[in-house]
């Protein structure tokens, strides 16, 4: 017999039509809960749809609500510290500091935005080296150097967890690395206009579940039980991270710091550029530190929002928190308070939505909690093939699964990289670029248009390439463009 799930939260909604959106919604639940046969996977789907059920509460409790822009203040020197004033850790501290540590890579999404179909960590980033694969020899070679036993857990979506399963079977016998998975949430998509889910069947098509966002990394961390395991274990910290950031590496400096102050939480924020207009950002809000995102931002207010003036860091994504303190959120369900973020989708020729909380939006729930201004080099996603061309050029050395800057660039910004949509899949990509350029001296490379460059090419300054509609521009093997533009046709046939 399927457990009630629509009875558990109903006392959520003090307006009748929103009780009687949730009743529907629960009984619909239910309906589909009657149709799993396995004990335990019952078990695990009224763990997510109660879940959902507080989200959904969430979402239809405060909509149409927004902050109020009057009330926003940048956060004060008290909530935001300069990384430069946390201090070195010493040396002989790291050991005993990792004993006490766990690393969690958010391991959730795909490569869809590059034309991949598998878990976005497999792409190889450098040095025929993928993201996964960095992350475990960091690991690896953390423990081997201190002797300690940090592990690495992945939280896996549904769509990338058999795949990751597939893949980290080859560390299995690695020593010096114990990995381990655990699966985020799997919520129904909602038909935009009956707020009811899109879903028909739990096991059903794929298109009518989504993994609800890394906000869900603390509930389900602790829904799969090694939250509690690590606790046992004599953990007291996670460094939280996007796999995909591969300059989120263990920081000493800001693991000693938060160990001697007793934070419970630290948002790692950097400086903000002309590029990451869009990144969350840290406030004050009614006297406490708050995330606060683009999409919670009155229209009218974007341009402000973007400023680099006003709001002049955002949020890496790289959070520091205390297991113990994870364990009271989750057991005061705090998180049911926290911003939703309504991700409207077209699935299937009908109009749903999504409802999502950012991971970093938990900041206002911690007793404790600190933004640290870290260096940019913390701060090195990789979002599009613009971003794989500039991780996989010599710009980077790989050392100890560690991206390091080229000692021979001559200062620390990267070039802006802007490839066209020829490029936008990494198949194109591949095809297209016979081999990673030389770009240590270069500022900006702007290519649009049906364009091939050849192996060792060196690209300096500032360099655009274009080929017009009907063209195509071969660049030959060994060249040098410095502060060049080339357009028109260039077509380098064989022989």
């Amino acid at each position: 017999m399927a457990a009630a799930i629509h009875t558990t939260h109903i006392n959520t909604f003090t307006n009748n039509t929103m009780k009687q959106q949730e009743s529907h919604l629960g009984k619909a639940l239910d309906t589909l809960a009657e149709k799993i046969k396995s004990d335990e996977e019952r078990r695990r789907f009224k763990q997510e749809m109660d879940g959902f059920i507080l989200l959904f509460a969430q979402y239809r409790s405060v909509k149409g609500k927004t902050i109020e822009w009057e009330k926003i203040r940048p956060p004060s020197e008290k909530m935001l510290t300069k990384y430069s004033d946390l201090g070195e850790c010493p040396k002989d501290r790291m050991k005993s500091l990792a004993g006490k540590l766990t690393v969690l890579k958010l391991n959730g999404g795909l490569g869809t935005t590059m034309g991949c179909t598998g878990p976005k960590s497999v792409i190889e980033v450098h040095s025929d080296q993928s993201f996964l694969d960095c992350t475990v020899q960091q690991i690896k070679e953390l423990n081997t150097d201190l002797n300690s036993d940090v592990p690495l857990i992945l939280m896996n979506s549904f769509n990338t967890h058999d795949d990751t399963l597939k893949v980290v079977s080859k560390y299995a016998a690695l020593e010096k690395c114990k990995v381990l998975n655990f699966n985020q949430s799997r919520y129904p998509r909602v038909l935009k206009d009956s707020l009811l889910p899109f879903a028909d069947d739990p096991n059903g098509n794929i298109e009518h579940w989504y993994p609800p966002g890394h906000g869900d990394v603390y509930q389900a961390f602790a829904n799969s039980g090694l939250l509690d395991e690590l606790l046992k274990a004599g953990k007291e910290y996670v460094f939280i991270s996007n796999i995909d950031n591969l300059g989120a590496t263990v920081d000493f400096n800001i693991l000693n710091y938060m160990d001697n102050t007793k934070v419970d939480f630290i948002m790692e924020l950097t400086d903000k550029t002309r590029s990451d207009v869009k990144g969350g950002t840290l406030i004050e809000y009614e006297g406490n530190p708050k995330l606060f995102e683009i999409a919670q931002c009155p229209s009218s207010k974007l341009d402000e929002f973007k400023s680099i003036k006003k709001f002049k860091v955002f949020n890496t994504n790289n959070l520091w928190v205390s297991l113990r303190a994870i364990k009271k959120l989750v057991d005061e369900k705090k998180m049911r308070e926290a911003d939703v973020i309504v991700n409207p989708k077209k699935v299937l020729g009908k109009d749903v939505i999504q409802l999502e909380i950012a991971a970093g939006a938990a900041i206002q729930f911690f007793e404790n909690a600190k933004g640290v201004n870290v260096p940019r080099s913390r701060f090195l996603p990789v979002k599009s093939t613009s971003d794989l061309f500039v991780v996989q050029s010599d710009l980077y050395v790989l050392q100890k699964g560690t991206l390091n800057m080229n000692s021979k660039r001559a200062y620390n910004s990267l070039p802006l990289v802007n490839l066209g949509d020829t490029f936008k899949k990494v198949s194109d990509y591949n095809a297209r670029i016979k081999s990673p350029p030389d770009i240590v001296e270069l500022d900006q490379l702007t290519i649009s248009g049906d364009v091939y460059l050849g192996a060792g090419v060196s690209l300096r300054g500032t360099v655009i390439i274009v080929a017009n509609q009907g063209s195509r521009i071969d660049i030959p093997d060994g060249s040098i463009l410095e502060n060049k533009v080339v357009s028109g046709n260039l077509r380098i046939l064989d022989h």
